[in-house]
């Protein structure tokens, strides 16, 4: 019997310490040692993988910009992170979760699918006839000549005579070099955000583009067509290149101005002025235009577009709608003498012509400006800047005759294409039109009526010029006056300027409005201030003279005014465009995020907590991290290692608590079954005490008649409610700890808990988790009950994520 007696003792509270060697103790406390720096360094690990999903979440629904190198970074660091969690669990129990790794590759796979989507380039042909290219063609010849090929195919419009050098020649002139490999390198390599390291970036990459060599099929296929337009249009005819990048001049995305020209170019010098084009695909302008819209790299194809040249009386750009005002459906048309080169770069301040669609059409509206210089072809130089004299300064660069017949060609071009149009213009010496450019029109909704906002009483420190882009800001005045000072511009500052130039693009993302003392509602910075949303106030005069540097000012360009500090209520109509949304990395990142992000295993009890149900990332990390917490809780009591086994919590509460001290957590070891509460040394364990018994609490409230029959009925039918089941939920309530770190595991009645906190000396690694499932009343009330205590745990900053009747919240220190 006294056998018996000591066999159910040993098999119901373990062997203990005093049956086993010293040396076998010291086995159990070094294997101990061992879990335990797998279980930290898994913590640690799980710590890492969730900030970085939780900043993808933040950057998913923030107008933060992002590149690839972002996503492709996330996804590297969650993935590193997960697949550490799983090899630190396998040392935790090995052998045990296999399956884990089949679905971390399977996960990784559906990964790697979305990173890896870039398509090859469009056609087989290097060069292409103008003649043969219309909006069929889009993916090989790019959007800009597309639209112009359809603009001759299609419609009949004069269009210059030209040819395109294709996607496919882009992706031969990179490949014959090698390019690629090397500008992925610096591009994977750049960890910067600051401008002027982006600078050194780009003129990086041009270099490497503008010394490479086009190979001699490409070289000979540009010479070939370039020599028949000749044969066509006359010897020595002299052309322009522009960029047809793939996705410029898409509907929202015009990439207005942010690529290069080469304008007058003779035959000799083609080959060079492609390189040039192509290399400005990494300009600083472009590469933060891409970057602030979402567009990846490799997603840009750059087609080059060749044109001859036209001899130009006048030139310019014209909407085939307000740009501004979305229910005014005027032609608004700028112009100015020479080549529209100055009308688009706002080096001059243009006429303007606003011609009304009445049947006939008439013009309603005639601004003619002083135009002080004009660009003109010159055999030497390509293009020069000739001043005007007066006399032609102050002409009108366009007949009336002249603007009705442009704002007939604009109506066309809207109907044809179905939406408004913003076209590029310009008029030859025997005074016919030719079409350079034609693009979707990016619209403003309406500003608000002058009377639905209260007027400010305080006189402008400037006033007058166009409203470019509509809308208010406040900032500090930063001008603008060199490149240098796009490296200085700071984060939320108005940019005053003299001229709108399209590189002062590179800024838009820090910029909250625009002022400048030339350009025109035409422009590109102008195209581009709408797409930011950016209020934009062009044509000020006397602005760079009257504002000072540093001075907090409010810009109102629905009104054309800017006023001395922030005036509330001019901005309280003002928001700022999410331009990430719907991009293409956004896309991307989102297609990524589902298979990392979403969290559907939430319930360790339901019979899909399994690693075969893992479906993402974040339930591998969930999975591995409540087996690990299990793994931790049953050492001692599969070992009988009474040194690490379960101490029941010796304090005055309705409850009993079990303490499993993983390391440093008591303040003396405990050779018996008690701990008293004043033996705790965790700091999270002591915190969270604190808040339980804040509130005298007796045991659970009485239950009405409706809610006590609820309670039964749930009891009598729900599995995990019988505390004679094996589930978390008739375990018993314990807290594993040591000094920084806290688990808590604990069952309210019908209700389960987990809490979980790290109290470190590194701020960034601390966290806090909670858990919540359970209640034996109806799915109604225990869906109420989760939206209430997540709606409590939203107000003290966690992030909450619901799953039927189960709550997960975590909050990070920031």
């Amino acid at each position: 019997m006294l056998k018996l007696l000591e066999y159910l003792k040993e098999a119901l509270f373990g062997a203990g310490e005093q049956a086993r060697s010293p040396q076998d103790v010291e086995q159990l406390r070094t294997a101990f040692r061992a879990r335990y720096h797998s279980f930290k360094l898994l913590l640690a690990a799980n710590q890492k993988a969730l900030e970085t999903m939780s900043d993808m979440e933040r950057a998913l629904v923030g107008a933060r910009p992002f590149g690839m190198t972002y996503v492709k970074a996330a996804c590297t660091a969650v993935s590193v992170n997960a697949m550490k969690i799983i090899r630190h669990l396998t040392e935790l129990a090995p052998g045990r979760y296999e399956e884990l790794n089949a679905r971390f590759k399977a996960i990784q796979e559906a990964i790697g699918a979305v990173l890896a989507s870039r398509k090859p380039a469009a056609g087989d042909r290097l060069v292409v006839p103008l003649e043969e290219v219309d909006k069929s063609t889009v993916a090989e010849t790019g959007s800009k000549m597309a639209n112009l090929g359809e603009v001759l195919k299609e419609m009949n419009l004069p269009v210059p005579g030209g040819f395109v050098v294709t996607a496919l020649g882009y992706q031969r002139f990179i490949e014959h070099n090698d390019l690629q490999v090397e500008i992925d390198r610096r591009l994977q390599s750049f960890t910067g955000d600051k401008v002027d390291d982006l600078h050194g970036l780009s003129a990086e990459i041009q270099q490497l583009i503008t010394r490479a060599s086009v190979p001699e099929d490409l070289a000979r296929a540009i010479q070939l067509t370039h020599a028949r337009l000749e044969r066509a249009l006359g010897a020595g005819v002299r052309v322009s290149l522009r960029s047809s990048a793939s996705g410029e001049d898409d509907a929202g995305v015009s990439f207005a101005g942010q690529y290069r020209s080469e304008l007058n170019i003779g035959a000799d010098h083609i080959l060079e002025a492609y390189k040039e084009i192509v290399a400005s695909k990494y300009s600083l302008h472009a590469m933060s235009y891409r970057f602030n819209r979402g567009i990846a790299d490799d997603q840009v194809w750059m087609c080059v577009g060749c044109m001859a040249m036209v001899d130009a009386v006048a030139g310019g750009v014209m909407y085939s709608r307000n740009p501004i005002d979305d229910r005014d459906s005027s032609i608004v048309i700028n112009a100015a003498w020479g080549l529209p080169k100055s009308v688009v770069d706002g080096s001059v301040t243009p006429d303007q012509f606003v011609v009304s669609r009445s049947d006939p059409m008439r013009l309603v509206e005639k601004t003619v400006r002083v135009k002080e210089l004009k660009i003109v072809c010159d055999p030497e130089e390509g293009v020069v800047r000739e001043a005007l004299l007066e006399e032609e300064s102050s002409s009108p660069s366009l007949t009336d005759e002249e603007a009705l017949r442009l704002a007939g060609m604009a109506v066309r071009l809207e109907g044809h294409y179905g939406c408004p149009q913003d076209v590029e213009w310009v008029m030859a010496r025997d005074h016919s039109f030719y079409v350079l450019q034609c693009r979707p029109l990016q619209q403003v909704a309406c500003g608000l009526e002058p009377a639905s906002v209260q007027d400010v009483d305080r006189p402008p420190i400037v006033g007058g010029g166009v409203t470019a882009s509509p809308g208010a800001a406040s900032g500090p005045v930063f001008f603008v006056r060199h490149n240098a000072d796009v490296l200085q511009f700071p984060e939320g500052a108005v940019l005053v300027s003299a001229q709108p130039l399209p590189r002062w693009a590179t800024v838009m993302n820090r910029a909250v409005a625009v002022v400048t003392e030339q350009g025109s509602v035409t422009g590109h910075l102008a195209s581009v201030a709408r797409e930011f949303g950016i209020p934009a106030l062009f044509g000020v005069p006397r602005a760079l003279e009257r504002l000072t540097a540093g001075l907090v000012v409010t810009v109102d360009a629905d009104r054309r005014r800017v006023h001395e500090g922030r005036l509330g209520q001019l901005l309280t109509a003002t928001r700022r465009k999410n331009l990430m949304e719907g991009s293409p990395v956004h896309d991307i990142l989102q297609r990524i995020a589902r298979c990392i992000v979403p969290l559907n295993l939430l319930d360790p009890d339901a019979p899909e907590f399994r690693p075969g149900r893992c479906q993402t990332l974040h339930d591998i990390t969930r999975f591995c991290h409540e087996k690990a917490v299990h793994e931790m809780f049953t050492f001692g009591k599969e070992h009988r290692f009474t040194e690490r086994s379960s101490k029941q919590l010796v304090a005055d509460v309705p409850m009993q608590l079990w303490v499993i001290n993983l390391d440093d957590g008591f303040e003396r070891e405990v050779e018996g079954r008690y701990v008293p509460l004043d033996n705790i040394r965790s700091i999270p364990m002591r915190a969270i005490w604190e808040g339980m018994v804040a509130i005298p609490w007796q045991g659970p409230p009485p239950v009405d008649a409706g809610g006590l029959m609820s309670v039964m009925f749930q009891a009598t039918v729900n599995p995990a409610l019988d505390p004679a089941m094996q589930s978390s939920f008739s375990n018993k309530n314990y807290f594993l700890i040591s000094r920084n770190f806290c688990n808590l595991q604990s069952r309210f009645g019908f209700h389960f808990a987990a809490i979980e906190a790290l109290v470190g000396e590194r701020p960034g690694e601390n966290y806090l988790s909670f858990q919540f499932k359970g209640g034996a009343a109806d799915f109604s009330r225990r869906l109420a009950r989760v939206v209430f205590v997540s709606e409590i745990l939203g107000e003290f900053g966690f992030s909450v994520a619901l799953s039927s009747d189960a709550l997960c919240a975590r909050v990070e220190d920031p």
